[in-house]
């Protein structure tokens, strides 16, 4: 995914294939989608967000290592890894093809 910025939408500081920590859940994880601005429900934000993160910042489609669970993180609650480890979960392959230099990456052509 190449994700362009256009003046009015934040750059994403996190980019698809890497591998990020939640600051605040103690989790790592792979950024598997990036959202420019939120782009969930209200209902959800209202109920999940508790300590409301901003909507006109990137948000982030997170699978984390060792479950099979896939979060929805705002940007602020994430940070990089430094010297990354493959991570484990059951969905990596629909999205990645390689683990290389610590950046999943997609080897082959999307449908």
């Amino acid at each position: 995914m190449e994700i362009v910025e256009t003046g009015q939408e934040p750059a994403p500081k996190f980019r698809t294939g890497q591998v990020v920590h939640h600051r605040k859940l103690d989790y790592v994880g792979v950024v598997v989608d990036v959202d420019v601005t939120f782009a969930g429900t209200e209902e959800w934000y209202e109920r999940s967000a508790k300590n409301r993160p901003p909507k006109d910042r990137p948000w982030y489609h997170v699978l984390v290592d060792g479950s099979r669970k896939q979060t929805y993180v705002a940007e602020r609650h994430l940070e990089p890894v430094d010297d990354p480890e493959p991570i484990d979960h059951p969905w990596l392959r629909l999205y990645f093809d390689a683990f290389v230099e610590g950046i999943y990456v997609r080897t082959r052509r999307m449908n």
